[in-house]
């Protein structure tokens, strides 16, 4: 496990690399799957859900809106419960995402098996649907900039910020399972 020491002027050491480190590069870790711990450098108190919780702060302060309103209520609502009923309400449409994009994958399988369809056009039909945004001529282009501007100001979360917020919550998750052991 990759240990991060906080020192008492709030400069993290990444014990590995045996160098100073910027919560941006805790950021990348932790996107890159690495499985860290952050700690008190003289209490040896455990500071990573607090490093985690200062890097989406961070991240926030950047990216006006890099997560929607929606996402954050949702965790300062889950405060007190469980990491499990926060993964739960926002696993769920990320699941049936899922489901539709194998039926997709199933079907045009399905069609080229039969013969209904060439190797290669049934390729390029997969990854257009399967594409997270379709190619559209100008005139639809201009109706879905209006659809993205008004789920934008409602602050609905878009496919990715639920895939993205998905991810955090699993290696927080595991952090969590990891120091309750």
């Amino acid at each position: 496990m990759h240990v991060i020491k906080r020192y008492a002027n709030r400069k993290l050491y990444d014990t590995e690399t045996k160098q100073y480190i910027t919560l941006d590069e805790v950021a990348d870790l932790v996107r890159e799957g690495r499985e860290l711990q952050v700690v008190d450098n003289t209490s040896g108190e455990d500071l990573t859900a607090l490093t985690l919780s200062q890097i989406i702060l961070e991240q926030e302060k950047k990216q006006k809106g890099f997560l929607p309103r929606s996402v954050l209520n949702a965790l300062v609502e889950a405060g007190g419960k469980s990491v499990g009923t926060l993964r739960q309400r926002l696993e769920s449409p990320l699941e049936l995402l899922k489901q539709v994009d194998q039926e997709i994958e199933q079907r045009i399988q399905d069609l080229i098996q039969r013969g209904e369809l060439a190797e290669e056009h049934g390729r390029k039909l997969r990854d257009q649907l399967l594409e997270r945004r379709p190619i559209k001529d100008s005139a639809s282009t201009l109706n879905d900039e209006k659809i993205e501007k008004i789920l934008e100001d409602q602050e609905v979360p878009t496919r990715e910020d639920l895939q993205n917020l998905a991810d955090q919550i699993e290696i927080l998750s595991q952090k969590i399972t990891e120091l309750s052991s």
